[in-house]
């Protein structure tokens, strides 16, 4: 598992990225494709720091692994929202490469940590 430095930072970085992805969701137009393409990205958008405080939480490896894959699987997911309100022209892709370039990192470290957590 994370030492606790890297477990708080990453704590703050995926709470950052709920606040930027509700930001973005605030700033949609109020159309029905853009309001429900919106939700579910708010939806799991905010969802993958609170996974990730679960697993900080752990009671064990297994319930930590359990846990960060969750933060990864709602970052995924999260991904595919922001790529659908790009390419279908609800949002300019330049108002979201820096929010899919986060995405890109932070999963990075949550399949590293995974991985890390399951050599131990």
């Amino acid at each position: 598992m994370m030492n606790e430095k890297e477990g708080r930072d990453l704590q703050a970085r995926t709470k950052d990225f709920a606040l930027r992805v509700i930001r973005l969701y605030s700033s949609l137009p109020k159309t029905t494709v853009s309001q429900v393409l919106g939700k579910q990205l708010l939806r799991s958008g905010t969802s993958v720091g609170a996974q990730y405080r679960e697993a900080a939480r752990a009671r064990s490896r297994a319930e930590f692994i359990s846990k960060v894959e969750s933060s990864s699987q709602e970052l995924e997911e999260t991904t595919y929202w922001l790529e659908l309100l790009a390419e279908s022209g609800v949002v300019p892709q330049a108002l979201i490469v820096t929010l899919l370039k986060e995405a890109d990192e932070l999963m990075a470290i949550l399949v590293s940590s995974v991985k890390t957590a399951k050599l131990k």
